[in-house]
């Protein structure tokens, strides 16, 4: 085969590129939930009096607040960010809260 080869991969058509970004902003939402759940234990550790830190858990509310904001302002909504991100708001919340000794 020579360098100067011209070929190039098939595009992807746009109805294959649209399901594909559906998937993906699905399994991302997932996976975000999952990542603010993981609090729950900190927030029982907090509890029980074995206080972690309260800077993380609040920098992360704070930028699920951002990215809420975002998924809200978009036109058209932009609804896999803002269901992906309020737990973080409310999870994020309370671990900072519990975390302030």
């Amino acid at each position: 085969m020579a360098d100067n080869d011209t070929r190039t991969a098939a595009p992807v058509d746009d109805a294959h590129r649209v399901r594909i970004v559906k998937v993906l902003g699905r399994i991302a939402s997932v996976l975000s939930v999952l990542m603010y759940v993981s609090y729950i234990p900190q927030i029982a550790n907090n509890l029980a009096g074995n206080y972690g830190s309260p800077v993380q858990p609040l920098v992360a509310m704070v930028n699920c607040v951002v990215w809420t904001a975002y998924g809200l302002l978009e036109k058209p909504r932009d609804m896999p960010i803002v269901v992906a991100n309020v737990p973080g708001i409310v999870l994020g919340c309370i671990t900072f809260l519990t975390a302030l000794h």
